[in-house]
């Protein structure tokens, strides 16, 4: 395991390398409950609540997360449900910075179980 709880964001730019496929193989053991798309160029996840308040509620603190990071997910919001993708859109594939926050918002999916 990589902790990626524990880590923070880290500023990403143009010219940085998207993971290699054996790196998002050994990375995403971290994050089980969130899919790979076709193209290895984001992850994403759907997350299921009671209700819409409780939905909304869940992707305003995703929201905070974000900000602290510094690392936005694309947030698809429905009555009581919400989908998150996370690429690092600066290098249009995948870094740590989505694992790290991936690996967050599992964390904060718990406390609304």
């Amino acid at each position: 395991m990589h902790n990626f709880f524990t880590k923070h964001c880290v500023p990403c730019e143009g010219g940085t390398t998207p993971l290699l496929p054996e790196e998002l193989r050994n990375y995403l053991p971290d994050v089980p409950q969130w899919s790979l798309d076709g193209m290895s160029r984001k992850i994403y996840r759907t997350f299921e609540f009671k209700d819409f308040v409780t939905a909304l509620r869940f992707v305003n603190q995703v929201g905070d997360i974000a900000e602290m990071e510094g690392h936005h997910p694309d947030i698809h919001m429905f009555y009581n449900k919400a989908t998150l993708d996370l690429t690092t859109h600066a290098i249009d594939g995948l870094s740590q910075n989505d694992f790290i926050l991936g690996a967050k918002i599992d964390r904060l999916a718990e406390v609304f179980k």
